[in-house]
């Protein structure tokens, strides 16, 4: 019997568990539990990790796990390392639900750098005032420019002080409209954007607001993972499940 670990915490994820309760596919949700109120999902849903790649293939044995489904979050390599690891010790196959990376259109002014501290590097001398739309795991490196007014969008109120002397936080969950982020940059006066290359439509509109503004954005670059098996779309991960076979990536 099929039994999928589906690994989540992005849209795509959530519309991939709505559509497995829908059509009967037995699977487990697995959230990395770094949100306070993660999204309920229709489908057995465990929060926090697993101990490394060696934890994570104890899991697979012990709860028979026959597939794997990566829908974690393209910057989330650690994660889709350790499952990639484990997946190869148990035999297990793997599939990656992977969005595609964003595309400048005309009229977009993107740098492309490939980590944080590149990102720190690309940033003006002169004061300025920067939309970090990193998430808050990241977020210390930029300290090295403290002459530059920060604002953050975060899923859940920041424990504590921010790592950043000059700084603030809007609370929001996506996804975000063109106009609301227009709206947002606009307000808060922001000269720059600093963004990962995320992929997906919930999370563009910053970029789309950038465009029609004239703003600049520092894209980082996706990490690099080891090959593996990506779907596209929910026929393809549909037709990965239907075969115990590894395809090939």
């Amino acid at each position: 019997m099929t039994r999928v670990l589906l690994l989540g915490g992005t849209t795509e994820a959530s519309g991939l568990a709505r559509h497995f309760a829908a059509t009967g596919v037995t699977a487990v949700f697995s959230y990395a539990g770094r949100t306070e109120a993660p999204v309920a999902q229709p489908l057995p849903t465990r929060i926090g990790g697993f101990g490394g790649a060696e934890g994570l293939a104890r899991y697979l044995k012990a709860e028979r796990i026959t597939h794997v489904v990566d829908a974690t979050h393209p910057f989330a390599a650690q994660m889709s390392r350790n499952a990639i690891a484990a997946c190869a010790e148990t035999s297990t196959p793997l599939c990656a639900f992977e969005r595609a990376p964003w595309q400048a259109d005309d009229g977009d002014d993107w740098t492309h750098v490939p980590d944080i501290e590149a990102a720190v590097a690309a940033l003006p001398e002169a004061p300025a005032r920067i939309f970090l739309a990193i998430g808050k795991q990241t977020l210390a490196g930029f300290a090295a420019k403290p002459q530059h007014h920060y604002l953050l969008r975060l899923v859940d109120p920041p424990e504590g002080a921010l790592p950043l002397p000059d700084a603030e936080a809007v609370i929001a969950r996506g996804p975000f409209t063109e106009a609301g982020d227009r709206a947002l940059l606009r307000d808060h006066r922001i000269t720059h954007i600093v963004a990962k290359n995320a992929g997906g439509s919930g999370a563009r509109a910053k970029l789309d607001a950038a465009r029609r503004l004239g703003i600049p954005v520092i894209l980082i670059d996706r990490p690099s993972l080891p090959p593996r098996r990506i779907a596209r779309d929910l026929d393809e991960v549909m037709a990965f499940l239907a075969h115990r076979a590894d395809l090939g990536v």
